[in-house]
């Protein structure tokens, strides 16, 4: 048998991510590709920086794009902070906050469990009583936008108590950046990581972070090396950093980087607020539109995720067949559920691009006609 070229059917991205991605970043994809090492893209990364500043909203000097996906980001944040022994108290209310305590177990540190139901956010009471009856405790870590669930939780007051116990906050926003309200320096977040294929749609594979002024300070005066070669910031900061030469490290994705730019350009074009507003805006169509298909939402409406939309599938619906057929007839990809919602709910993205009237408007109907059939 031969192989062919690839050439993958178009589809509208309304899952869990990735998401759509906008035709200029895919454009931004092809352009010619130079070294990692060139000028041109050396300054080009000296944007990057900058709008990643703009988007987490920051003065961090230390803000970069990991060269992996926003997995590699969360590993990142924990081996280069966290050390063998150190307690960390981790907030779990959905798929991705067990991810951060298998982190945390394997660097050999201490995890100090929290959990909530899923489908709700984390308990701001619980964290507080837990710093109560631990003492000596290094890190909080939670999800600011569980992605399994759709929920959001209030990290301006969770990193508050993290402050009030003299604790680093480590905080998972792949689902979050440029789709709700996020403020590293106002909330006094030390380490935070996301993902390029959410709400930024672009393509995946890059994994933005930030670290504070007190987050370089714990990772600068660590008693043992980073785990892991790949992503110790020690090493990476002397390509993403500072001014003058800089040290090679790895070879950069340097097209999807391009398409990084892209997104974050258009980010900046549009407004930060302004992005905050569509996606909540395209949520109110979009569940004004369920509720009349009879579709109601898991999470309760003041935790909701407007860019991350969790329903209840009609009794009597075949889960896998309506998703089936919403594929192969409009080209439309919707999410399963995870965990204890798997055949129970379905995860339908407004991230970035796919957060348009278009979108809504296809997925509305779509699931309309396959419904009654």
């Amino acid at each position: 048998m031969t192989i062919t070229s690839f050439y993958p059917t178009p589809r509208t991205l309304m899952g869990p991510g990735p998401s759509d991605v906008s035709p200029r970043v895919l454009s931004a994809l092809g352009r010619p590709t130079i070294g990692h090492l060139d000028p041109e893209f050396v300054q080009m990364m000296d944007e990057i920086k900058s709008l990643l500043q703009y988007a987490f909203q920051t003065k961090n000097e230390l803000t970069m794009a990991v060269s992996a996906p926003g997995s590699a980001g969360m590993e990142t944040c924990f081996v280069n902070l966290v050390e063998p022994g150190e307690k960390v108290i981790v907030c779990v209310n959905g798929v991705f906050g067990s991810r951060m305590v298998e982190n945390v177990q394997r660097i050999g540190a201490q995890a100090i469990v929290i959990n909530d139901d899923w489908g709700t956010p984390v308990d701001v009471n619980k964290v507080k009583q837990a710093f109560k009856d631990n003492s000596d405790v290094k890190f909080l870590a939670f999800v600011h936008a569980e992605t399994s669930t759709g929920v959001l939780s209030d990290a301006k007051a969770l990193c508050a108590i993290a402050q009030e116990n003299s604790a680093l906050s480590i905080v998972d926003a792949v689902t979050s950046l440029g789709g709700v309200e996020l403020k590293v320096d106002d909330w006094g977040i030390d380490a935070i990581y996301s993902g390029s294929q959410k709400c930024l749609s672009c393509v995946p594979g890059i994994s933005p972070i930030s670290f504070s002024t007190k987050a370089v300070e714990k990772l600068t005066s660590r008693k043992s090396k980073v785990p892991s070669w790949f992503l110790d910031l020690s090493l990476v900061m002397g390509y993403w950093g500072g001014t003058g030469k800089r040290s090679y490290h790895h070879t950069a994705p340097v097209n999807s980087l391009y398409a990084l730019h892209e997104s974050l350009v258009m980010l900046q074009d549009e407004g930060l607020e302004n992005a905050w507003q569509r996606h909540k805006n395209q949520h109110l169509k979009l569940k004004t539109g369920l509720e009349k298909l009879g579709i109601a939402f898991v999470v309760e409406e003041q935790y909701r995720l407007p860019q991350l939309n969790t329903v209840l599938i009609p009794q009597g619906v075949d889960d896998a067949a309506v998703r089936q057929t919403l594929l192969n007839e409009y080209n439309l990809e919707i999410g399963a559920g995870l965990g204890g919602f798997a055949g129970k709910a379905w995860r339908i993205g407004l991230m970035g691009y796919a957060a348009r009237t278009e979108n809504v408007t296809l997925c509305l109907a779509a699931l309309a006609d396959v419904l009654e059939k």
